[in-house]
């Protein structure tokens, strides 16, 4: 796996786990490697969709064990 996909799986990771510092960091970090913005873009894309579904299943446990 190259360097480029490495940091593009960060910002997602980074997305999903709510982390700013993180998000930051790696963004710049891929901008200045040279990842285009179309890529960065995308993988905020999937960090949300993998957040999002997260914390789907989180509501849906507290639905569970509240009733």
């Amino acid at each position: 796996m190259d360097s480029n996909i490495k940091e593009l799986i960060a910002i997602g990771a980074s997305v999903a786990c709510n982390c700013h510092p993180c998000v930051k960091f790696h963004t710049a970090k891929a901008r200045e490697m040279e990842v285009s913005e179309a890529d960065i873009k995308q993988a905020y894309r999937v960090g949300k969709m993998v957040r999002k579904g997260a914390a789907s299943q989180m509501d849906d446990l507290i639905d569970q064990i509240g009733e």
